[in-house]
């Protein structure tokens, strides 16, 4: 799906205990915040035994995309890369 927006793939490292329970009820929170910067969350994946969180998200640039994680939950991403989907 084309938004004419880059595509970001952010990195959450560091998240020792994390369950994927949390990390659904933080991508809620990313939802109900992100219209208001232009942004859309598209998918998550959790890896609870490294502690791991990825979110795959279209940007207008990657400091949009942190504004919601600060808003909504204040969980920032130790990494954010922009990648091409295929």
């Amino acid at each position: 799906m084309a938004t004419g927006m880059p595509l970001y793939m952010d990195e959450h490292r560091h998240m020792k205990g994390v369950k994927a329970e949390a990390v659904a009820e933080a991508h809620a929170k990313d939802l109900a915040v992100q219209g208001k910067y232009g942004v859309n969350f598209r998918k998550y994946w959790v890896d609870e035994q490294k502690g791991m969180v990825f979110c795959l998200v279209d940007a207008p640039n990657p400091e949009a995309a942190a504004k919601v994680h600060r808003e909504a939950h204040g969980l920032l991403a130790d990494e954010v890369h922009e990648v091409k989907e295929g």
